[in-house]
């Protein structure tokens, strides 16, 4: 059995992902791919959305792999155009934050080495193809990494979508926008059902998590996640007071958030958010809608193509290796 339908592959960029041009790369990391024996057809995107309808055609085209050449917005496009094909996503981050390159231990965005790009293919021919899960939304919307409510579906809110000249400020320019946001937030009134469970208070943060990182790959929020084990983790950090926000900050940092018991985690397969007046809520750092919203695991519905960097025990079912 071979481990891709065919050798045909589309590599979808996002012209305006992170805080550079990044074309050349791009040219050659198709040339790298095309060194290899595949056939690569360069789609750079024009508009939102627009991945998801080219991830989609190469899909229906029995194409076998699928690049998404950009951030997580441009990661969540493409999986959300391959979900339940035969299709093999490989992400390829050049974008500001990169949270999922982070979860799978790969290089970034380096301006200091050239050649990072084309170091990240190479952890992609000698590492393995994963079934992993994804959520679905009542929007029919999927998601890979999270969806939440609260403070960082605010900060989104209020920063998304932002200007080529704001993404060159990279992520220092996020965060300083993200702090000017901070005081103008107060929290939310909300009920979270997980399964049979429901729970109502006052959150400062709603974070139903499929993997591990968080805050643009800052953050260890869910350290023992799996992204194929059918099952969502969702943190709850009670509060109202904004200062908290950057206590919670500082315990997930120290790994210390677990034990503090205004923070609540419950694992599940089914959740629903309601708040008292609509929130806005993100999914995979996208703006995304407004509260109520329900969001259910879809086990398995998604192949990725997985570099030899990521951490063994990020799955706790075996891959398939590759045959390049």
């Amino acid at each position: 059995m071979t481990n891709f339908i065919s050798k045909q592959a589309t590599l979808i960029f996002n012209p305006h992902a992170g805080f550079w041009e990044w074309r050349q790369l791009v040219d050659e990391v198709a040339h790298f791919w095309q060194q290899r024996g595949w056939q690569v057809n360069v789609q750079p995107t024009a508009y939102a959305g627009h991945a998801t309808a080219l991830a989609r055609a190469a899909a229906a085209a029995h194409h076998g792999l699928v690049f998404a050449v950009g951030g997580d917005g441009t990661l969540n496009e493409v999986a959300n155009g391959l979900v339940h094909s035969e299709t093999v996503l490989a992400f390829l981050p050049v974008g500001t934050a990169n949270s999922f390159a982070r979860e799978l231990g790969g290089p970034r965005p380096n301006l200091l080495n050239p050649k990072w790009l084309l170091d990240t293919s190479m952890t992609l021919t000698t590492g393995s193809i994963q079934r992993v899960d994804m959520g679905r939304c009542n929007n029919d919307r999927y998601w890979l990494l999270w969806a939440s409510a609260g403070i960082d579906a605010f900060v989104v809110d209020q920063i998304e979508p932002r200007s080529k000249l704001f993404k060159r400020m990279g992520p220092a320019g996020y965060l300083a926008k993200a702090l000017l946001a901070l005081p103008t937030f107060s929290g939310i009134q909300a009920t979270v059902t997980v399964d049979d469970l429901s729970v109502t208070d006052d959150f400062l943060l709603i974070n139903v998590s499929n993997c591990r990182m968080f805050a643009g790959g800052e953050l260890h929020l869910n350290t023992y996640g799996l992204l194929d084990d059918g099952l969502f983790e969702v943190w709850l950090f009670r509060g109202s007071d904004w200062p908290d926000v950057l206590r919670y900050t500082v315990e997930i940092g120290l790994q210390q958030h677990a034990s503090n018991p205004n923070v609540q985690k419950i694992s599940g397969r089914h959740v629903t958010i309601t708040t008292a007046t609509p929130q806005p809520f993100q999914l995979d750092g996208e703006r995304s809608g407004t509260t109520p919203f329900t969001c259910e695991i879809m086990p398995g519905v998604l192949r990725l193509l997985t570099p030899s960097t990521a951490p063994a025990d990020l799955f706790c079912k075996p891959g398939q290796m590759l045959r390049l």
